[in-house]
C-alpha cells in the first residue's frame, strides 16, 4: 500500500503546476490533497470519489484548481492555476478507504504520501 506525489517546484504568480499521486496496492478510495504551510496547520485543498463523480474544493483554490483521476492508472492529479504566493505549501495526496469518512477532515484518511513542495514566488 503506497501513494506516491510527484511534481511540485517552483512558480511564479500566476503560473500554473501540476502535482500528481499515484496509488498502489488499494483502490475504491477517496483520494485528498491537503497542504500545510510554514507555521501552519494542514489545511484541505480538494478530494475526488472513486467514480471521480464526487469533487470537493476548498474556497480558497476553487476556480483555480482541478483535481482528475486517471482510474486505469489509479493516479490523481491536481492541476493548480493561477497560483498564488500564499499557495506555497507543501502538498500532500492522501487516500480514504471504506469506511469513508468526511472528505474535509484529514482524519478521515488512512494513507498519506510523502508530500511534494510547490513554492509560489512574488
Amino acid at each position: 500500500v503506497q501513494l506516491q506525489a510527484s511534481g511540485g517546484g517552483l512558480v511564479q504568480a500566476g503560473e500554473s503546476l501540476s502535482v500528481s499521486c499515484a496509488a498502489s496496492g488499494f483502490t475504491y478510495y477517496i483520494m485528498g490533497w491537503f497542504r500545510q504551510a510554514p507555521g501552519k496547520e494542514r489545511e484541505f485543498v480538494a478530494s475526488i470519489s472513486w467514480s471521480g463523480g464526487y469533487i470537493n474544493y476548498a474556497d480558497s483554490v476553487k476556480g483555480r484548481f482541478t483535481v482528475s483521476r486517471a482510474t486505469a492508472k489509479n493516479t490523481v492529479s491536481l492541476q493548480m492555476n493561477s497560483l498564488k504566493p500564499e499557495d506555497t505549501a507543501v502538498y500532500y495526496c492522501a487516500a480514504d478507504v471504506p469506511p469513508y469518512g468526511s472528505s474535509w477532515s484529514d482524519t478521515s484518511y488512512d494513507y498519506w504520501g510523502q508530500g511534494t513542495e510547490v513554492t509560489v514566488s512574488s
